[in-house]
């Protein structure tokens, strides 16, 4: 099914805003993206568009006026300065490359002249398979104690993360709990992951206790006798958001010394499911991975704490391999 409509004449000015929405559109209705994704997407294009205006440049040849019209190569520079003044990385680049080949497919198929063949043109560049960073079980454990579980939000923060530890959630998968997605009693949860897929995961005692001291005690206390279907509410009785769990986070992470990637915690627990012998296939599941390879990024950590220990208790092999 194609993106069709009436071409209308393109001598008016291109509303930015009508334009991203109508992008917005597409990207739910036939590209078929989840409300996050597409979000993020949007967020990017915007953020291009911005760009564009600030160099003077033209999305197509309709605006042109004084303006020249942006070509490939200013759309390179425009990747270039984002990695320069944003310092993103070689996998946030090709995010950002796929939110723009989407959109440049977006204004081929709605007939805007001056963008035909940028969405074939732009390539994502190939990025390095780094090992995600891991904890140790003794970083995770004061990490948690620097959580003030004396009050009603220490308590949720602390069930909260011991959820994302114990069941290897993704923030996103967290904070679209509700309610009725926990089953305490069987230490199982039902979460939401990417492309809507549900899936069902075990959780720990740890965890389980937290969870329970948290619903049965602050929760009420966050509502205020509103009614909420969200599992995790903040100080107002609202569903608690990504960037809200994020900066708790980030405060905890720097007062113990470790990084403040929340997404550390999942990656802690995959490494420590493989560590202790749980099978490949079996960890893909609970992660939520529609992929086996991306699964077994985990089986190279592992081996290098292997390669790790080996050198730690064979000092001499340095040596060894030095006059061989």
């Amino acid at each position: 099914m194609q993106w069709k409509r009436p071409c209308p004449s393109r001598r008016e000015p291109v509303d930015k805003q009508q334009l991203l929405e109508r992008y917005y559109s597409r990207l739910i209705a036939l590209e078929r993206k989840v409300p996050l994704t597409a979000e993020t997407y949007r967020f990017e294009i915007r953020r291009f568009l911005d760009w564009l205006e600030a160099e003077n440049l033209s999305l197509t040849a309709a605006e042109n006026g004084q303006k020249r019209i942006a070509g490939i190569t200013d759309i390179t520079r425009y990747l270039a300065d984002r990695r320069r003044v944003d310092g993103i990385d070689s996998r946030t680049v090709a995010k950002a490359i796929s939110a723009l080949r989407s959109f440049f497919r977006f204004l081929e198929e709605d007939g805007y002249k001056g963008s035909d063949g940028f969405a074939s043109l732009i390539q994502i560049p190939r990025h390095a398979n780094r090992l995600p960073e891991v904890h140790r079980k003794e970083d995770v454990d004061r990490l948690f104690s620097f959580i003030d579980t004396g009050s009603s939000m220490g308590i949720r923060n602390r069930a909260l993360y011991e959820l994302i530890y114990s069941a290897g959630l993704r923030i996103s998968e967290l904070v679209s709990l509700n309610i009725g997605d926990i089953f305490l009693s069987k230490t199982v949860a039902r979460v939401t992951g990417k492309g809507s897929k549900e899936r069902l995961v075990i959780f720990g005692p740890e965890a389980a206790f937290w969870l329970r001291r948290y619903l049965n005690e602050a929760r009420i206390e966050l509502l205020r006798g509103k009614i909420s279907k969200a599992l995790f509410v903040g100080r107002t009785g609202k569903r608690l958001s990504r960037k809200g769990i994020w900066k708790n986070y980030c405060s905890l992470a720097l007062q113990a010394g470790l990084g403040t990637k929340l997404h550390t915690l999942r990656h802690t627990f995959a490494t420590e499911l493989l560590a202790g012998g749980a099978d490949l296939r079996s960890v893909q599941e609970l992660l939520g991975h529609a992929e086996l390879s991306t699964t077994q990024i985990y089986t190279h950590i592992d081996a290098g704490r292997l390669r790790d220990s080996h050198r730690k208790y064979l000092p001499k092999l340095k040596a060894w391999s030095a006059g061989s």
